[in-house]
């Protein structure tokens, strides 16, 4: 079913047409606003619901018909990263940011693209390009992600706490920087913000699994209180028993195994062979 909008548009052709035969150029025109309400349409669905390679077919094609649509060409771009082709999608994004009607925030979605392409220096380019006055959440969240990289750590809590303030809905940042602080061996404050991101995605699982192995990093292993489903709480305590045994709590690991085994609501393979292993070492 076309938009109302689309409907409107084409009752007025309809009527304009049927005025005169001699409003040829008016009728042309008129082809042509429907035509274009049409395919901004059509690029919106592609770009949300439509199937990744067919938004990339459907853009390729639109893009070559149209060499000069910037709108096109962007739908290009952000339809490559969808289908996960990231080093294809950091090209046109090149191209993009180089036709005379780019924005910031091409440069913005430029750099995200190069970091899911692994080219951590290129999307550094990419941003110490954009100028410091421009400050939105998708920006610093990507600068905190590059400053990761590099260690810097410092700069990476910066951007990442004005990150999350430049949101209503900071789960993914919190849990990224959750992650950062798990990895520099802070478990205490990953814990925090596992749990902070948790009550703005509370069905996130792999932030639940992030928050287990914080705390698990401390040694404590009993299951946070947290919203789960007896599936994942059985993942979550295997989670936590790979961690016990590895920090050498072999016997509590064995019972946060077992436990995991009695509380999937089916056979949990992983877990049963992991125990089995332990039990044959003696």
């Amino acid at each position: 079913m076309r938009h109302p909008i689309i409907c409107a548009a084409f009752v007025g052709l309809v009527a304009l047409s049927a005025c005169s035969n001699n409003n040829d150029d008016e009728v042309e025109e008129a082809l042509k606003s429907v035509n274009a309400i049409d395919g901004a349409n059509l690029s919106d669905i592609m770009l949300t619901v439509g199937d990744p390679k067919e938004a990339v077919a459907y853009f390729q094609r639109s893009s070559l018909e149209n060499p000069d649509r910037i709108d096109l060409r962007r739908g290009l771009a952000k339809s490559l990263v969808r289908a996960g082709r990231h080093t294809e999608a950091t090209k046109v994004w090149a191209d993009v940011v180089a036709m005379p009607d780019s924005t910031l925030d091409d440069k913005v979605d430029m750099a995200d693209a190069q970091i899911r392409a692994g080219q951590w220096k290129e999307a550094e380019a990419s941003l110490n390009s954009i100028p410091p006055t421009h400050e939105t959440f998708d920006r610093y969240k990507l600068e905190a992600m590059v400053a990761d990289s590099k260690k810097d750590w410092k700069k990476a809590d910066t951007f990442y706490d004005i990150a999350s303030g430049l949101t209503t809905k900071p789960s993914g940042v919190l849990n990224n920087w959750g992650f950062s602080k798990l990895t520099r061996g802070d478990t205490k404050e990953a814990e925090r913000l596992f749990a902070e991101a948790l009550t703005y995605d509370p069905g996130n699982f792999t932030t639940k699994n992030n928050l287990v192995l914080a705390r698990a990093a401390q040694r404590k292993y009993e299951m946070p209180v947290i919203q789960m489903t007896q599936t994942e709480r059985a993942q979550l305590l295997y989670t936590a028993a790979l961690s016990a045994i590895k920090q050498g709590d072999v016997t509590i690991g064995k019972g946060l195994l077992q436990d995991a085994i009695d509380t999937h609501p089916q056979h949990f393979d992983e877990a049963a062979r992991a125990l089995a292993a332990l039990d044959a070492k003696g």
